[in-house]
């Protein structure tokens, strides 16, 4: 593989690594085994990779000082697999022009798109450098994923997020803020209309936040989107409670970060409000940017994605592109079809040769 190159070489290579890829567990916080197995891959190609924790990286050869760096980057782990399996789920199976897999979907086929593309590359003086990173954790979050990374690597200037989008570009992605709500009271006596119900004050700040505007309304990503989602309280029925727990899903655009938000709210309530996670932030490319001249250039379809990836963990331009269709992402008996595979390796390998930094 380290001296062919040619499209139709670098597909099935593709399909082979992604067949090696889905019959190794890789859960999120367990991908050791996975990392080693496609470092070793690498190596077989003529790729010198390396190692931070779980995530593999590379850099290709014909890097140099001066240049501008784009990071090409998808996730070696997958969510646990889902009820409903029919299949064993880390048994690759093609059938109809399909691979059958957990991972193959999400984001097994953006994974080994990116990485075919990448020795493709490997040897060209191109006006920009290139670093791959196959990182770990992103479907759980995890520390040691894409942060740890970009701690001791600090040249990245630009990246394309791999993920499945059906190869449509997304410019933006919607961040996640989920809120746990605790409303107090005093238990007492329903019979004798005793205490004070934190049912009832929790109903009054869902109807706050229910009613609250966020004034700043993006045109990219349209308004803040909130909403109730779940509520629980008491455990007997003549008993006033004095707790009621709430949570609140919200969206933010990138006109507020998830901190303001909080403060806002809190602002707004008497209930205790408390953030699962702030990190999971908002992502856009600013208008201008060469990925997004690219992208119109080549009239690459684009959206705003209503889910999060490793680009809310880096604090450069993206797109997040590739292979395969988000609907089928963390379903049973999950597959991407091996002509998406080629559309990925096609498409990346398009969009790099005329991508202007």
């Amino acid at each position: 593989m380290a001296k062919k190159t040619t499209k139709s070489a670098l597909l099935s290579h593709a399909i082979t690594l992604l067949q090696g890829k889905i019959a190794i567990p890789a859960y999120s916080g367990s991908e050791a085994a996975a990392a080693t197995y496609l470092a070793a891959q690498l190596s077989a190609a003529g790729i010198a990779s390396f190692r931070i924790g779980n995530n593999v990286c590379a850099y290709s050869k014909k890097n140099s000082e001066g240049k501008k760096t784009l990071l090409l980057n998808s996730h070696i782990d997958t969510v646990k697999a889902a009820d409903g399996y029919t299949i064993n789920p880390f048994e690759p199976v093609q059938r109809s022009g399909k691979l059958f897999g957990l991972g193959s979907n999400d984001a097994g086929a953006s994974l080994v798109a990116l990485i075919e593309s990448f020795i493709y590359f490997n040897t060209m003086e191109l006006p920009f450098n290139l670093l791959l990173v196959l990182s770990c954790e992103e479907e759980n979050s995890g520390v040691a994923g894409i942060r740890t990374v970009t701690q001791e690597l600090k040249d990245i200037d630009c990246a394309i997020i791999g993920e499945p989008t059906s190869m449509q570009a997304a410019i933006g992605e919607r961040g996640l803020l989920v809120i746990d709500g605790t409303a107090y009271g005093v238990q007492g006596h329903a019979a004798r209309d005793e205490g004070v119900n934190a049912i009832y004050n929790a109903m009054d700040d869902i109807s706050r936040i229910r009613n609250f505007t966020f004034d700043k309304v993006s045109p990219l990503m349209g308004a803040v989107k909130k909403s109730v989602t779940m509520i629980n309280s008491g455990y007997q029925h003549n008993i006033v409670p004095d707790v009621c727990r709430f949570v609140v899903d919200i969206r933010p655009n990138e006109y507020y970060t998830n901190v303001e938000i909080m403060e806002l709210l809190q602002a707004e309530v008497k209930s205790e409000l408390n953030a699962r996670s702030l990190d999971n932030r908002c992502s856009f490319t600013p208008a201008g940017h060469p990925l997004l001249q690219c992208v119109e250039r080549l009239s690459i379809p684009t959206y705003i994605s209503p889910t999060t990836s490793d680009w809310m963990r880096l604090d450069v331009p993206a797109i997040k592109m590739g292979p395969g269709n988000s609907a089928r992402s963390h379903t049973a008996d999950e597959f991407v079809y091996l002509c998406e595979i080629e559309e990925g390796i096609d498409g990346y390998i398009n969009f790099i040769s005329n991508l202007q930094l």
